[in-house]
């Protein structure tokens, strides 16, 4: 009933189209790149610093448990139909499990309902994009309403997560140091929501230096922003905006364009640039979580 893979990822959505191939080139470094990558280590080690009360309250711990138990007699059902689901329309256990990074770079295992075709081996992709995973049929709808996450009640319950915090990443992808409980959503779940359709534009071999240079950063960054100025109201802003799938693509397609933009201006130069487009139009489409999400 219970699967253990490397990764499950993504989630619908739409980002302006961005010059992804010389964003994700990894060129030599200057010493003025060096400098700047010094000022960005540094700011980030001062927001780390800063952490608000609330994000390590038992008022925080207590919060959770309250809404959970209120809950559980709507979810139930809930998780009864899903996993009916999943079991009739493909084979292989219901459960996903995968082990995370928690408080203090403590290790749990994380539950979410399986969404993509189970392989005995195991072996997939680190990370995940909109066309690099085989999905269940019941796969893109569990994902695109984040169902899936649904089983990590249980986490929360235990006490490995909270309702809201940094998304937990695996051991290899944690950059820092968390400070406060991993969250089912937190600021960089709701920024990064439709990360895979930036991914999915990427050649399959830029994928993980894409992901590691550029999005795990602007990640790590709004993970320790929102554990230094955590409060009950903004915990409870996050929750809502998921809930009504408030997802803030505009804070995503800020960061990626002054990532892209710094690491263009490292690059050698070419003879014809390529062009950054830059549309306004939205593209929806079937897809899975973020490796925040996400994931």
């Amino acid at each position: 009933m219970i699967a253990s893979a490397d990764t499950e990822t993504a989630s619908p959505g739409s980002f302006r189209n961005i010059d992804l191939q010389r964003g994700a080139q990894t060129p030599h470094k200057t010493s003025s790149a060096v400098k700047s990558e010094a000022v960005v280590r540094s700011s980030l080690s001062l927001v780390e610093e800063r952490v608000s009360a609330w994000s390590q309250a038992g008022l925080k711990r207590l919060f959770d448990v309250v809404c959970v138990v209120l809950a559980l007699p709507l979810l139930i059902p809930i998780f009864l139909v899903v996993a009916l689901a999943v079991r009739l329309t493909s084979a292989g256990p219901i459960l996903f499990l995968q082990r995370r990074t928690g408080l203090h770079r403590r290790t749990f295992t994380i539950l979410k309902f399986r969404t993509m075709e189970h392989l005995e081996s195991g072996a997939r992709s680190k990370v995940t994009t909109a066309g690099n995973q085989r999905f269940t049929p019941v796969g893109p709808f569990l994902r695109r309403w984040k169902v899936d996450e649904l089983p990590q009640i249980l986490n929360v319950l235990i006490g490995d997560m909270s309702l809201v915090g940094p998304r937990p990443k695996l051991p290899e992808h944690q950059l820092g140091d968390l400070k406060c409980r991993p969250g089912i959503t937190g600021a960089a779940t709701i920024a990064f929501a439709r990360e895979e359709q930036i991914l999915a534009r990427l050649p399959h071999h830029r994928v993980d230096g894409y992901y590691h240079s550029i999005i795990l950063p602007a990640k790590l960054r709004l993970d320790r922003e929102y554990m230094a100025q955590a409060t009950f109201r903004t915990d409870l802003k996050l929750i809502v905006d998921t809930i009504f799938r408030r997802w803030d693509s505009s804070e995503i397609c800020k960061l990626l364009d002054l990532q892209t933009t710094g690491m263009q201006s490292m690059a050698p130069k070419a003879k014809t640039p390529a062009p950054v487009a830059i549309a306004n139009s939205i593209s929806v489409a079937t897809g899975d979580e973020s490796l925040v999400t996400g994931d």
